[in-house]
């Protein structure tokens, strides 16, 4: 079966002519199992909460809309459970994780595919730091009790990746200084604006500085971080559901774990303060805030305690310990435009 779109829309002819595509899909199995057992022997419960929802919330993404005929009211497919998540926090779950299904109405390319899933973790009394500690543990067990081997070869380039821990840490300002120069910060805004550019990145116009570091961070300097590298310290506007540094307001105590080029798996010293939060939600709304979630913010009111948390992209995951590059090849059913269209 050599049409690669006939092995996508007929994966059970693919399944059946491709021992490759069979096995990494029982590694995809045997992954989420692993997963699970890992958290449930630290204390962690695996919980379920709403796909459709009354308002999205937990990132900042456009959700799919659809209508609830029996309560006749607009309803959308989740873009995270985060803030259900939290309100089990709240309600005295200290350790809970959801592995599931979100939906995003946006592109689909090599690793983007609208319905995908994730695992969302979160540990009362935890923080960042107990974050990256809970991913150190659990790849290397992946890498052990699924492959054999705590080394993966990845792409068409066999690039090996090496998920022996401890992972590289470094700071946001600092890899970009270090991709981008060491007076980058030092720039004027016509100077960044004009480096950016000469790296081949588009930018805005109307964009601040702020907005062109990040777009250069995305686009040239996560490319960079090829082996298990933690990025931490970004700027608060990007995490607004996650506490400032205690040293540097206006940084996020968070980090990006990124592998191959790519964010696998944000982790956050998640943010319990109703007060911050509501500000931090208002400054993201913009003109739109009825796209605050006051449920969520009353929850907060009632006590959160302080929490660590973080978001693990299953499928890019498996893309990583299985080696391959496209994410349509470790979803059995891909989403896809009609036949001949």
């Amino acid at each position: 079966l050599q049409d690669v779109e006939e092995r996508y829309r007929k994966r059970y002819l693919d399944l059946m002519m491709n021992p490759e595509s069979r096995d990494r899909f029982n590694k995809r199995s045997a992954i989420l199992a692993e997963i699970r057992a890992f958290l449930q022997e630290r204390g962690f419960i695996e919980v379920e909460t709403p796909i459709m929802q009354p308002q999205a919330g937990g990132a900042a993404a456009k959700p799919f809309v659809t209508h609830n005929n029996a309560l006749n009211t607009e309803m959308v497919m989740r873009i995270a459970p985060e803030l259900y998540l939290k309100r089990l926090i709240v309600g005295g779950f200290d350790k809970v994780f959801e592995m599931g299904k979100d939906f995003r109405n946006e592109g689909i390319d090599r690793t983007h595919n609208p319905e995908f899933t994730v695992l969302e973790v979160y540990e009362a009394f935890g923080d960042r730091a107990s974050m990256q500690n809970l991913i150190e543990g659990l790849l290397p067990h992946l890498c052990r009790a699924v492959l054999g081997s705590i080394t993966v070869e990845y792409g068409e380039a066999k690039e090996v990746l090496d998920f022996t821990p401890p992972y590289r840490e470094v700071t946001y300002h600092d890899i970009i200084r270090e991709v981008m120069g060491a007076d980058w910060f030092g720039l004027t805004l016509q100077g960044a604006r004009t480096r950016a550019q000469d790296k081949g990145v588009e930018i805005d116009p109307s964009w601040s500085q702020l907005m062109i570091t990040h777009e250069v961070y995305g686009k040239v300097v996560e490319k960079t971080l090829r082996q298990p590298t933690f990025v931490t310290r970004l700027p608060r506007q990007f995490v607004p559901l996650a506490k400032t540094c205690e040293d540097n307001p206006d940084l996020a105590d968070v980090f990006e774990f990124v592998v191959a080029g790519k964010e696998l798996c944000p982790g956050y010293t998640e943010q319990n303060d109703p007060f911050a939060q509501r500000a931090a939600l208002a400054d993201q709304a913009g003109d739109n805030p009825e796209k605050i979630d006051e449920d969520f913010i009353l929850a907060l009111e009632h006590g959160m305690p302080p929490t660590g948390g973080l978001g693990l992209g299953i499928d890019r995951l498996v893309m990583l310990l299985t080696g391959t590059e496209v994410i349509r090849d470790v979803i059995l059913f891909p989403q896809m435009k009609p036949a001949g269209e």
